[in-house]
């Protein structure tokens, strides 16, 4: 089973609160064996200027990027390259979604199946079911 986290995912494993339970749940799954977490190469470039609007204090951004850096040193990362984007644009031209959303699901899609796509960006949901994903959100 591949677990991909999107940058929802991998900002509410740094963050106390409900969506943290959730993909700690998924993570600590025991019945699926030969896990693999991962991300898109994107993921940290998106989550780290996310962190600046979480925060005005600066000691928690600061705790916040030590915990996602932390978090991603355990991931898998797919490389964003130009076949990832080339699947990305045919995505973003033939689904409701957004580029940076597609360049996701299009690096999802180079992992070995079954994948367990974990986000929580509403307007995700419904392409990820479409391309086949076991999707996990609140």
């Amino acid at each position: 089973m591949t677990i991909f986290l999107d940058t929802s995912a991998l900002l509410a494993l740094t963050i106390d609160g409900p969506q943290r339970k959730v993909v700690l749940d998924v993570l600590a799954d025991g019945r699926t064996e030969n896990r693999v977490w991962a991300a898109s190469a994107m993921a940290l470039t998106e989550a780290l200027p996310a962190i600046d609007r979480l925060s005005d204090q600066s000691i928690i951004r600061l705790d916040l990027e030590d915990a996602v850096r932390l978090a991603w040193d355990h991931l898998h990362v797919v490389p964003v390259d130009q076949q990832c984007l080339d699947r990305a644009a045919a995505l973003a031209r033939t689904q409701p979604v957004r580029l940076t959303d597609a360049i996701h699901f299009a690096a999802a899609e180079r992992l070995p199946a079954p994948i367990r796509f974990v986000t929580f960006d509403p307007p995700q949901l419904g392409v990820a079911l479409g391309l086949g994903f076991d999707v996990v959100s609140t």
